[in-house]
């Protein structure tokens, strides 16, 4: 048997980008009416066309461009990139969903897919229909189906709305219960997109958690592709970075989320959020977040000061037990620490919180940090990728006589207290 169980050869996806011309420029009207939309429809066939009284142009978009590379069995690949990289198009050619365009793909084994909330299930059927289903279409029988059934159950935590039909299902419940599927039933390959970010900080360690045991233990394969450069770090054992389509760079995690990092990110020192987060449901919306060192919004830091992390966010409406959670990681993606705020009752309105760190705290060099807004302690309403990174630059305190590369992401400046024991 062949240790490579995907093969990715010269892979290319197109789409046509259909671009309407705007009729009202030359008609100097803020509308149309739905007269001349008719009328325009109807008098259509017998328009001469012209290339530049054209009502649609069209361009060809290239989603994936020449990407090639194998994945062993029982590897844990991590695929990262910017929004619009192409990692969504790539997960659902190697899922079989879309058809490529160019190139080869050869997979050796059943593959179980959790692109999006609701893949693969029908929504007019019961958590317990939709369970028999995606293992049939796994290719399983029904008693292997029924020997995983209670697992999947248990791991889902759904017992209570088993025959409620799925459509019904909150977001995280839905999640839950695709992931308990997809990874209890047994396929050779699990590929996993983004979509555990529905699920509440419980649920999705716990994913992590049986996603290990797939690979480690029972030598299944996972494609993941997340914006946490720390569960990417911890978790995959070679990692892919995409950019506009195209394989910019392959190899181990700490190697790739320094080229991602580097090149991804500006030092900022602040950021104004202009979109409206009103858009995802959720209670509460982001508005702006800031570095704030020696009493100036900055993006560099220096080694002996405090530092604090500042943002703002707004919430549309009462919000019960209501927090937020501020993870940072090094310039390698390494999770450095984790920090949250006391939860509070939040009425409609604008708030701020500041976390504080001491001087001579971190180490020096890049780092970055996410932040979370949270309900109940674990809910996540909202999140923030990435949200600023910043510069930690040396001073010389500490070092005394030392002039090398001072190891760890912290070196506080800890009081030590030195005598003689006779």
């Amino acid at each position: 048997m062949s240790d490579t169980i995907i093969k990715v050869d010269q892979l290319g996806k197109s789409y046509w980008l259909k671009h309407q011309l705007d009729r009202r420029k030359k008609t100097g009207l803020k509308y149309e009416r739905f007269s001349e939309v008719l009328a325009n429809a109807l008098l259509a066939p017998f328009r001469r066309k012209n290339v530049e009284d054209k009502a649609a142009s069209q361009e060809e978009f290239w989603a994936l461009k020449d990407i090639s590379f194998e994945v062993k069995r029982g590897e844990v690949l991590g695929i990262i990139g910017r929004n619009g990289a192409g990692k969504s198009t790539l997960l659902k050619i190697l899922s079989r969903i879309s058809e490529p365009t160019s190139g080869r793909v050869e997979i050796d084994g059943r593959v179980a897919s959790l692109l999006e909330v609701g893949t693969g299930f029908h929504p007019e059927l019961t958590g317990r229909e939709n369970i028999f289903l995606n293992g049939a279409v796994l290719g399983m029988s029904r008693a292997e189906i029924r020997r995983k059934f209670d697992e999947i159950v248990n791991f889902a935590e759904v017992e209570k709305f088993l025959d409620t039909p799925v459509k019904r299902y909150s977001s995280g419940m839905y999640v839950r219960l695709a992931f308990a599927v997809a990874a209890h039933l047994e396929p050779e390959i699990l590929v996993v997109d983004e979509v555990l970010a529905v699920g509440d900080a419980q649920f999705q360690k716990k994913c992590l958690g049986k996603m290990q045991d797939v690979a480690s233990r029972e030598g299944r394969t996972v494609l993941f592709v997340s914006h946490n450069l720390g569960v990417i770090a911890n978790l995959c054992t070679r990692v892919l970075l995409l950019s506009e389509g195209q394989l910019i760079k392959e190899g181990s995690p700490p190697d790739v989320l320094s080229v991602y990092i580097q090149d991804s990110k500006a030092l900022q020192g602040e950021v104004v959020y202009e979109r409206d987060s009103r858009t995802s449901s959720a209670l509460v919306g982001f508005c702006s977040a800031r570095i704030i060192c020696e009493s100036k919004v900055t993006s560099d830091v220096a080694i002996d000061q405090p530092m604090v992390i500042e943002f703002d966010f707004e919430a549309y409406e009462t919000v019960e037990n209501a927090g937020s959670i501020i993870h940072l990681f090094d310039k390698q993606g390494v999770w450095v620490l984790c920090s949250r705020s006391r939860s509070e009752r939040l009425s409609p309105g604008r708030y701020r919180h500041r976390y504080h760190f001491p001087a001579n705290f971190f180490n020096d060099g890049r780092y970055h940090f996410d932040i979370l807004l949270v309900r109940n302690a674990t809910l996540v309403e909202v999140a923030l990728a990435e949200a600023i990174s910043f510069f930690v630059h040396e001073t010389g305190v500490g070092r005394d006589e030392y002039s090398g590369k001072m190891s760890g992401c912290i070196r506080p400046l800890l009081k030590v207290e030195s005598q003689v024991v006779n």
